[in-house]
């Protein structure tokens, strides 16, 4: 038995193809199924049934594959032991971002990361928080930035920074002479949404206390965009609710529509999640650091409450 073997195991459990599961793994298919098939001859077992499409994992195949993470996890722990020893920060790292996140934070930290840290190769996904999470689980990403608290077993949240919630209120609306705002002036029915899956949208409407179906007699428009939500306001759709950062760089016409919470101002909190394991954890550190550094200038909010990203 040797650990390359159970990494096939588990391409093979996760793609539950054995084609697909060689391309994962840089290998032909004929040597990771050769390889898989010696395993299961050494174990006298069949870890997976292949008369089904797509192929299916045994009893048995479950319980292997189950402990052969915890072994395949070990294993790249001792080389992060050797790392740490040595104080090296490189290697590989993928970080995965939520999309309402991205783009106003990943420019401001990167540059100054990859110039202190030239020997770590990041590799940057854009994904959904349900995404994040399910390939933080089975190891396709080492860390992510999303909002939290996500009160998930097996994965540990460090804060990064909290956001306050900044409401963009067009002429003419019914809030556009208040000087600021109170959670109770909001109307669901009259804020434009993100669309469904991103959790600023969840977080909206927590903030709201309204039913989580929104309706409306005349229309329904929800974006994945902020840009499209703030052009939809202006065009008298309605009022939206923008993440502070991303209402720093809009032009000077459209800043004089924005309106900040009466405090304590409503946020969200951006943490740097990873697995329990922490693995690669110098790598981590190190973009907590980076990261808390630079948005600690950017974001001066100290008086806020944080609103769930969950779905409530």
């Amino acid at each position: 038995m040797t650990i390359t073997q159970l990494q096939y195991v588990l391409a093979v459990a996760e793609y539950q193809n054995f084609t697909l599961a060689a391309q994962k793994s840089f290998v032909t298919q004929p040597t990771l199924s050769m390889q898989v098939q010696k395993l299961e001859d050494e174990l006298d077992v069949l870890l997976f049934d292949r008369s089904k499409k797509p192929i299916a994992i045994t009893e048995v195949g479950k319980k292997i594959v189950a402990q052969a993470k915890n072994i395949v996890a070990e294993a790249e722990r001792i080389k992060d032991i050797v790392d740490q020893d040595k104080g090296f920060i490189g290697g590989d790292f993928t970080l995965g971002i939520i999309p309402t996140v991205m783009p106003t934070l990943l420019p401001m930290f990167l540059p100054t990361f990859i110039k202190k840290y030239p020997k770590v190769n990041l590799i940057i996904k854009e994904q959904a928080t349900d995404t994040l999470i399910r390939n933080i689980q089975d190891g396709h990403i080492d860390a992510a930035i999303a909002a939290t608290p996500l009160e998930i077993e097996f994965i540990k949240e460090r804060p990064l920074y909290y956001e306050p919630f900044v409401g963009y209120i067009p002429p003419n609306h019914r809030l556009s002479s208040s000087k600021e705002l109170a959670t109770d002036d909001l109307e669901i029915n009259d804020v434009l949404l993100l669309q469904d899956g991103h959790c600023f949208r969840d977080g909206v409407i927590n903030l709201c206390k309204s039913p989580k179906n929104k309706t409306t007699d005349h229309f329904q428009i929800e974006s994945g965009s902020f840009e499209t939500l703030v052009n939809l306001s202006n065009e008298g759709m309605g009022m939206t609710l923008l993440p502070y950062l991303n209402t720093l760089e809009l032009d000077d016409k459209k800043k004089q529509n924005l309106k900040h919470f009466k405090k304590p101002s409503p946020a969200r909190e951006i943490s740097l999640i990873y697995h329990k394991s922490e693995l690669k954890i110098q790598i981590t550190e190190a973009l907590k650091d980076v990261i808390a550094s630079i948005v600690r200038g950017a974001i001066t909010f100290q008086d806020v409450k944080i609103i769930s990203p969950l779905n409530k």
